[in-house]
This record gives C-alpha cells, structure tokens and sequence, in this order.
C-alpha cells in the first residue's frame, strides 16, 4: 500500500510537470550584416521592379526651373530658401484658410533646422521636394496674442538665425532693440495674430514654445511638402531674393 501511494504521487507529479506552461528561459539574437557577399533573390527582384521603376520615373520628373541655386546660407538672418518656403505656404495655405474663416493668414514661420537640403541651379524635381521637406509634416494656423508675438520675436532675437519668415513681416534688430511690423504695421496689443507654421513646432518643436496654448488652433489638412510640390508644378521659374525682411542694422 505504501508503495501504491508513493507510486500515485509520482505519476501525478509528473503529469502535473507536463501540464505547466513551458517558460521562456533566454532569448539569443544573431548579427547578420549586409554585405555585397549575400545573394538577391532573382524573383523578388523581378516582383519590386516594375514598382522601383515607376517610383524612378516619378521621382525625376521635372516639376520646376530655377536660374539660381537655393539654399539656407545665402544671407545672415533670412535665405533664398527659407523665403521661399515660408511665401509659398502661405500663398497655397491663405486661399485655404480664408475660405473656412473669413480671415486672413498674418504671416508664416518655421524654422531653419526644418530645411533639410538644397536646390541647385537648373531643373527642380519630385526628389528635390522630398529632400528639401522629408517629413510629414501638417500645416496648421495658430491664432496667438500679442505677448505670444512679442515671445516669437524675442526668440528670433535670440536665435539670431534665418529662420524662414514670409514676405508679410518686417523684423530690423537695433543695437538699442528692434522694429518688428506685420504688413508695415506696428504690433497692436488689442489684436490676435494668425500664424502659419507646422503641426511639429505647433508643439513646441525647436523651442517655439509660444506656438503651444494658442488662442485657436486651425487644421489646413494639408501637407507642408504637398503645399510645395503644388507650388512648383504651378511655377515655371522659380523667382526668389533676400529682401531685407529680417535684418540687423547699427
């Protein structure tokens, strides 16, 4: 009997053992580097071909023509690039907004960093729109209070940076301060401002902290980069200058 009983245990222990869930012990992972050692696979290279192509074919189409090369250095505390950029998205955004709110974009602002390459003098094409803007970021309008304007004015002081601003603003650093006029007009602290940006300095990106708690908030449903590729396709030449709109003086 008493070996039926240490018997009865055992099996049962065992099934027991049996019916627990197995348990993850350690996970061991490999390094496989890519090099020109490893094979293609001839089927899948024939499947992503015609799709690789057609991406090619669009990529290098020719959407635009500038006698000059673009870029972000060209000026001190505005670029040939960043004015584009900020006067394009408002000339594609304003239209937009207007027809939802009645009002007008004041003027647009982002940032220098958000600049991601250059354009060369002669042909613009799909890929020159996706390296200048790679992001997917949103245009948004955010309506701010004149101390929130002071703020962003304060930051372009400080920066001391071109930071793309359209063509709306004036903004002259003084050794003894600074004139900043919207349309040739002083700021006027009983108004709002409605500023364009980007959904991502909306948020504070880059510091811009005083885009963030604005007044309103105002969604364009439209792309920062669509808004360029659609200014190019409708622009033959592509006409920019540095203007003066952000400047020191002594």
């Amino acid at each position: 009997m008493k070996k039926f009983i240490i018997l009865f245990f055992t099996i049962t222990l065992l099934f027991s053992c049996k019916n627990k869930p197995p348990h993850l012990i350690r996970i061991e992972g490999k390094q496989l580097p890519i090099t020109e050692e490893i094979n293609s696979v001839r089927a899948i290279e024939d499947y992503i071909e015609p799709y690789k192509q057609k991406v090619e074919k669009e990529m290098t189409a020719v959407l635009s023509f500038t006698p000059i090369e673009l870029n972000r250095d060209d000026g001190m505390l505005e670029s040939s690039l960043g004015n584009l950029m900020a006067d394009l998205s408002y000339q594609k955004a304003n239209p937009i907004f207007n027809s939802r709110t009645g009002e007008n974009i004041d003027f647009a602002m982002f940032n220098f960093g958000g600049i991601r390459a250059g354009i060369a003098k002669g042909n613009i094409t799909m890929e020159h729109a996706f390296n200048l803007m790679p992001f997917e970021n949103e245009l948004v309008v955010v309506e701010l209070t004149s101390n929130k304007i002071d703020e962003l004015v304060n930051y372009l002081i400080t920066e001391n940076k071109a930071h793309p601003l359209s063509k709306q603003v004036n903004l002259i650093m003084r050794e003894n301060g600074f004139d900043f006029k919207i349309n040739k007009t002083p700021i006027d602290t009983a108004k709002t401002y409605f500023v364009l940006t980007s959904d991502y300095l909306q948020n504070g990106g880059d510091n811009m902290n005083f885009f963030k708690n604005p007044v309103n908030l105002y969604k364009i449903d439209y792309k920062l980069r669509n808004a360029i590729i659609d200014y190019f396709k409708e622009t033959d030449t592509i006409k920019v200058k540095l203007d003066g709109r952000f400047k020191r003086k002594n």
